[in-house]
């Protein structure tokens, strides 16, 4: 027997058009993943350093100084961006009380504009986790499906052979063995990297909130932060019988 029968190179060469197919998808999978990870940790990277603006924020003496401090020089910033929508909608609606918009109170309005900044934000770091779950949840069946078609091949040797020798058989279950692989070698990377980058927008979300919420009670009321909600009430203390 050949010592090369089971390289990449042998399999491939006695593979048909089924298996070729199969390995090319997976290839491209993980190209996509791969790609798609690398992008997203490189642009979490970079939001997690914005979220350093947004503390400095905080520490300046004027508001123009505090936009500044945010990396005026990031145009995808969401910390700028909702600084800044958030601004234009206090001003927008102070000297346009003629529109519909004049029947909602300040509060609701810079409530509105905030929620769609962040809603965009949202989106904008959730595209491309699809493709991730995509790839974790069908890699491994597209590479058991190459599994069961090399076994499939070594069926029908065995069958025109009349025995079960094993060059009939070893490239056919090797060619089984490298699709099984390659699934779990798609899969695995993209389900760790989807729960990572998940993991890493929502405590970017979360400080976002965090700084939407201190932002909306400087814009509104021009004052400190409250400790407690507005709109959280304590209960009443219940009286003792009498």
């Amino acid at each position: 027997m050949n010592e090369n029968t089971f390289s990449i190179g042998q399999i491939w060469a006695q593979g048909d058009g089924v298996s070729h197919a199969v390995a090319i998808i997976l290839v491209v999978m993980s190209l996509a993943s791969w790609s798609v990870i690398l992008v997203k940790a490189w642009g979490l990277m970079q939001l997690r350093r914005m979220s350093a603006g947004a503390k400095k924020f905080w520490h300046t003496t004027s508001f123009d100084e505090g936009m500044a401090a945010l990396e005026p020089q990031q145009a995808d910033n969401p910390f700028r961006d909702l600084a800044s929508r958030s601004t234009e909608a206090v001003t927008h609606h102070v000297n346009h009380q003629n529109e519909l918009h004049g029947v909602l109170n300040l509060n609701d309005w810079v409530t509105s504009t905030m929620r769609q900044s962040i809603d965009d934000t949202t989106s904008r770091m959730q595209s491309g986790l699809s493709i991730l779950a995509s790839v974790g949840s069908t890699a491994p069946f597209i590479g058991l499906f190459g599994t069961v078609w090399g076994i499939y091949h070594a069926l029908i040797g065995i069958g025109a052979a009349g025995q079960a020798t094993l060059d009939k058989v070893a490239g056919p279950v090797g060619e089984s063995l490298v699709m099984t692989a390659g699934g779990l070698a798609v899969a695995i990377p993209a389900v760790l990297g989807y729960n990572a980058l998940v993991r890493g927008n929502k405590e970017i979300l979360a400080r976002l909130k965090h700084f939407a919420h201190d932002l909306h009670a400087y814009l509104v009321t021009g004052g400190k932060v409250r400790k407690n909600p507005a709109s959280v009430h304590p209960l009443p203390a219940r009286k003792e019988a009498q």
